[in-house]
C-alpha cells in the first residue's frame, strides 16, 4: 500500500509540474500578445495624432489662403472701381471735346484728342499690367 501512495503522490506532483509548465508557457504567450497589441494601439494613436496635426495645419493654410484671396478680391474691386471712374472721365472728356469741336476751336480740339489718346493708352497699359498680376496670382 505505501507504494500506491508514493505512486499517487509522484503522479500528482508530475501532473502539477506539467500543468505549471503549460500554464507558464500560456502566460508568456499571452503577455507577448498583450505587449504586441499595446504597441499596435500606441502606433495607431501616434498616427491619429499626426493626422490631426496635419488636418489642423491644412485648415490653417486654407484659412490663410481664404484671407489672402479676400484681400486680393477687395484690391481688384478697387481697381475695377477706379477703372470705371477713369472710363467715366474719358467719356466726359470726349463729350467736352465734341463740344469744343462744335464751338470751332480746332487747336484745343487737337490737343484734347491727343490727351484722350494718351489717357486711353495709359488705361490699356494699366489693364494689361493688372491682368498680368492676376495671372501670376492665379498661377500660384
Amino acid at each position: 500500500m505505501p507504494d500506491i501512495y508514493l505512486i499517487s503522490i509522484g503522479a500528482g506532483a508530475f501532473g502539477f509540474v506539467v500543468a505549471w509548465i503549460i500554464r507558464s508557457f500560456t502566460c508568456i504567450r499571452l503577455k507577448k500578445i498583450n505587449k504586441s497589441l499595446a504597441g499596435y494601439l500606441e502606433s495607431e494613436k501616434l498616427i491619429k495624432d499626426t493626422l490631426l496635426k496635419e488636418n489642423k495645419g491644412m485648415h490653417l493654410q486654407r484659412e490663410t489662403n481664404d484671407q489672402l484671396m479676400a484681400g486680393e478680391i477687395a484690391r481688384l474691386k478697387l481697381i475695377n472701381k477706379r477703372l470705371d471712374e477713369d472710363i467715366l472721365l474719358l467719356q466726359k472728356n470726349n463729350e467736352e471735346t465734341e463740344a469744343l469741336l462744335e464751338a470751332g476751336q480746332p487747336v484745343v480740339h487737337a490737343l484734347k484728342l491727343q490727351l484722350i489718346e494718351a489717357n486711353n493708352y495709359i488705361a490699356r497699359n494699366k489693364l494689361q499690367s493688372e491682368r498680368k498680376a492676376e495671372e501670376k496670382i492665379s498661377s500660384r
